[in-house]
């Protein structure tokens, strides 16, 4: 179950059930949310769902700097959720941070 709040975001999950490296999805609203731990401990979110046909991003190989879908290994930018492949489309980003042990969204 979430907690919603404008002031303080979504609270969706516990950091200990997402360790370095490791990414998940959550429902948050209406949405599906990507969250991605990077290596150095930094959390990052996007969209779940790629643009492309649908692929779950959650499942794609990600670095410091982008996530690539599983399915046909177009990457997106965390920075801006942009796409470098033209015609592809961008993927949404959003806040996400660690409160007291609590992975927090903003949507």
């Amino acid at each position: 179950m979430t907690r919603v709040s404008a002031e303080t975001g979504v609270a969706v999950g516990v950091m200990e059930d997402l360790q370095v490296g490791e990414s998940r999805a959550y429902a948050v609203q209406d949405r599906q949310i990507a969250v991605f731990r990077l290596t150095d401990g930094s959390l990052r979110a996007t969209d779940a769902v790629c643009p492309h046909r649908g692929g779950p991003l959650a499942d794609g190989q990600f670095d410091i700097a982008k996530i690539v879908c599983p399915l046909h290994q177009y990457a997106f930018a965390f920075a801006d959720g942009g796409c470098a492949s033209e015609g592809i489309g961008s993927v949404g980003v959003y806040r996400v941070e660690d409160r007291d042990g609590e992975i927090v969204i903003w949507l």
